[in-house]
């Protein structure tokens, strides 16, 4: 059974507040908070006053996937607005082993991203520090993409090199996730599942993730 991690980047911004209590009174295990800088990533989401805002009403413990340059120079504050996790992404971390340090003396659970173009053997060095390897299934920046299909071949190498040497990581995978794919990404050894449009435009949010749970 997967962890679910809906993204409140699909929620509706003017009602934050009742869409992070739906979730609360939901069978999600976390909130993921997509920031984007409209640097790394083509589109702009939101920063740290929306962070603070939701973990002000949040429940559960917040996901925080940061697709911005240079993140090191905000760690210590997405800390310090709630997050219980952070995640960075390889592409945008020269020091990455240093970044995961940094996020480890802060307090919070350390995570790296990978965007679908970078292979999952980039890692091999760093996948015993981290507690979360994010595999982007589709190109980031927007919501409601189309899941791309070679997805699964990643998570079966990341899968295989985390049994081969024993890591205790969570693999995390982030676009697209809807309930064709989502047995097959729990098959392949996905621990948590991502979703965002998928669950806050469809007729019942809490029953697409109850259903997501059990997938």
């Amino acid at each position: 059974m997967a962890e679910i991690a809906p993204s409140i980047l699909a929620a509706d911004f003017a009602n934050i507040q009742r869409d992070v209590e739906m979730l609360n009174a939901s069978q999600a295990d976390y909130i993921h908070v997509d920031i984007m800088d409209g640097m790394f990533v083509p589109n702009i989401s939101f920063g740290l006053p929306v962070c603070e805002a939701v973990y002000k009403h949040a429940k559960k413990p917040l996901d925080v996937h940061l697709m911005i340059e240079q993140p090191d120079r905000y760690l210590e504050a997405f800390k310090k607005a709630g997050a219980a996790g952070l995640t960075v992404h390889y592409e945008a971390c020269p020091h990455l082993h240093r970044t995961i340090q940094h996020i480890k003396e802060l307090g919070a659970l350390p995570g790296v991203a990978l965007n679908p173009h970078t292979p999952v053997e980039v890692l091999s060095e760093i996948l015993g520090d981290v507690s979360l390897v994010l595999i982007m299934s589709v190109n980031p920046g927007f919501g409601g993409q189309k899941f791309i299909q070679n997805t699964y071949q990643k998570i079966a190498k990341l899968q295989a090199l985390k049994e081969k040497f024993g890591y205790t990581f969570k693999i995390e995978v982030d676009g697209g996730v809807n309930l064709d794919n989502a047995p097959l990404l729990v098959k392949e050894g996905v621990n948590i599942l991502v979703a965002g449009s998928f669950v806050f435009s469809s007729d019942n949010p809490l029953k697409t993730i109850a259903d997501l749970k059990t997938s």
